[in-house]
């Protein structure tokens, strides 16, 4: 067969190439190549149907998965072709609140048009070093609908492990290790982590934004998603621009952990808030896993013990309203809290910040007594609607220089990058489910998972370590202080009671753990379900952390991220006689000696390095 002269576009050193290729149906191909060369999509047309697949280091990543979306009844990605293509590059670095202090967006893109079923329409592609991310943009059109989400993943390499949750709404389902093939006809939420390829592959969607929120189930070998709460879809005069659908590559799990791809494809903050002074990360006290509701005469005891551990903040959760009077004694503890250096969070439902009138009123309130933080619980299940109210309430709340923290929430898409006010959400199964007076205990391979799930797109409020003694419920101290230093979250709201962290020997490493850090590294002896140690950096200070599942094991730790020392080393290790008590050492190290983990089942290790 002749092949059409069609001519080859530049390759640009490589960047981005347009293909055609012979075929008993004309098919066209965009290639986009990661800054690095390492990573390469390959979008399609082949057949009439718009497809991507997605290779790394020379091995494949995703075999061909489908790009679409149905509106007005059409299946858009359907009776395809490509028609033209623009490339684009991006380069910047932006501060973030984190696992580290900066983020680096660097990528090469395109923009495709295509013809599809009688519209014109676009598709976007951005691939970086760490990823590749694709969406469809259709035109406004008065009372368009968008009727249902087409695209997917058909991960490559036959059938991978697989780390997974079955979807609830609220995203607080537990976590845990499976293959492709075992899914079955269940949904699932995102993040969902592989291993393909020997490669690390996390598969979400970035910026949820005026669009349903997407679970994921298995169709004939590939991951589809569906919009859950939006079954019946919408009308829209507006563009519809599908979320991006993001495929996460790393080559270790340090990679893995730093990635900022999924905030990466978000826009960039306003500058007032980009800037803004009243954005600050810091640790909360609380006391709804401690005691329940918060008590009106207690408040000011709340606060001294805040200040006693130097914590920034402390959070009044539900429970307030109640009080015989909610807004004077909340006035008169903001007002003390003050004079004590604690800023005050509030808990709110959101029913009473469903409408932009509602919201505008009830944050002008918090924010003329002194509140700076309000953590808003039980949104309803993430529609369009409810994904628009997440984008309204961060908008209005930023207006009254309100911090926030969503709780019940659906999962990150990135858009703390736009709203940094934003501090973090739950969309976690975390310390909440283990708790005794609700009969609720977690496997002991979740807190494992974790960090290479769920908190590979970002920050998550799982209230961590608790001490007391019929509360720990099979972990260890050491496993319990732990949680604070790797489940990342520049809210770092505590689950323990006041009086059990100033009374505990690592009182003065509890006290030292910041809520965010500069540098992260996950150390040798890191496998999700089995254990994870990581080394975090803040400052000057290294902290070192692990989490172990129900099995005990010794871990053989490299000191070799140190810089040159000496260096003073305080390590809590767990004591093998019980779980609330700890093996408390301190001693000099160099960068050139190693330490071991002694960790029981459901154990842990904290230490802290600062140099001598």
């Amino acid at each position: 067969m002749k092949i059409p002269a069609f001519s080859i576009l530049p390759l640009c050193a490589g960047l981005i190439s347009l293909v055609l290729m012979a075929s008993t149906v004309q098919a066209r191909q965009v290639r986009v190549v990661s800054p690095d060369g390492k990573v390469s999509a390959f979008v399609n047309d082949d057949g009439g149907a718009l497809t991507y697949r997605v290779t790394a280091d020379g091995k494949p990543v995703l075999d061909s998965s489908p790009i679409g979306l149905r509106s007005n009844g059409r299946d858009l990605g359907k009776a395809v072709s490509i028609k033209s293509f623009r490339r684009g590059k991006i380069d910047e670095r932006y501060a973030i609140f984190g696992g580290k202090a900066w983020a680096s967006n660097k990528a090469n893109t395109a923009t495709i048009s295509l013809a599809s079923n009688g519209e014109t329409i676009e598709a976007d592609v951005h691939v970086a070093n760490d990823g590749v991310a694709v969406r469809l943009r259709l035109p406004a059109l008065p009372g368009r609908s968008v009727d249902a989400d087409l695209s997917g993943w058909n991960l490559a390499g036959g059938n991978p492990r697989l780390w997974a949750t079955e979807f609830l709404p609220d995203y607080e389902n537990v976590y845990a290790a499976t293959t492709l093939d075992k899914l079955g006809n269940k949904n699932y939420g995102l993040p969902l982590t592989a291993k393909v390829n020997g490669l690390w592959v996390t598969l979400s969607e970035a910026a949820v934004v005026d669009y349903g929120d997407s679970s994921i189930h298995l169709n004939d070998g590939t991951l589809v998603t569906s919009l859950y709460a939006d079954p019946q879809g919408w009308h829209t005069d507006e563009a519809v621009v599908q979320p991006w659908r993001v495929t996460i590559v790393a080559r270790d799990l340090t990679g893995l952990v730093n990635t900022t791809l999924v905030q990466n494809l978000n826009p960039p903050p306003s500058k007032a808030l980009a800037g803004a002074k009243w954005i600050r990360p810091g640790r909360s006290s609380w006391q709804w896993l401690a005691i329940g509701d918060p008590l009106e005469g207690d408040q000011k005891q709340w606060v001294d013990w805040t200040h006693q551990l130097g914590f920034e903040y402390y959070l009044i959760d539900d429970g307030w309203a109640k009080w015989q009077q909610p807004w004077q004694s909340l006035t008169d503890t903001v007002a003390y809290a003050r004079t004590q250096g604690v800023g005050i969070w509030v808990w709110v439902h959101s029913n009473d910040v469903a409408t932009p009138a509602a919201r505008q009123a009830l944050f002008r309130r918090f924010a003329d007594i002194g509140v700076v933080g309000v953590k808003v619980d039980f949104p309803q299940g993430a529609n369009r609607e409810w994904t628009n109210w997440y984008i309204d309430t961060a908008k209005e709340a930023a207006a009254d220089h309100l911090m926030v923290d969503f709780h019940g929430a659906a999962k990150p898409s990135g858009t703390e990058r736009t709203w940094p006010n934003v501090l973090t959400r739950e969309g976690v199964r975390g310390h909440e489910w283990h708790i005794t007076r609700y009969n609720r205990k977690l496997p002991s391979e979740h807190d494992t998972i974790l960090p290479f799930t769920r908190y590979v797109v970002g920050p998550g409020d799982y209230t961590p370590t608790v001490f007391e003694p019929k509360e720990l419920q099979g972990n260890s101290w050491a496993h319990e202080l732990a949680q604070m230093v790797i489940f990342t979250s520049p809210y770092l709201s505590m689950g323990g009671h006041p009086e059990t962290y100033l009374s505990n020997p690592g009182l003065d490493v509890l006290k030292a753990v910041p809520a965010i850090w500069d540098q992260t590294l996950v150390l040798d002896g890191s496998e999700p379900g089995k254990a994870v140690i990581m080394a975090r950096r803040s400052g000057n200070d290294w902290y070192i952390a692990a989490i172990n599942n129900g099995e005990a094991r010794d871990v053989t730790v490299k000191l070799s991220f140190l810089q040159k020392g000496p260096w003073q080393l305080v390590e809590l290790s767990d004591s093998q006689d019980k779980p609330d008590a700890y093996n408390r050492h301190s001693k000099p190290v160099t960068p050139d000696q190693s330490i071991t983990l002694n960790m029981r089942a459901r154990g842990g290790f904290v230490a802290r390095l600062q140099i001598r």
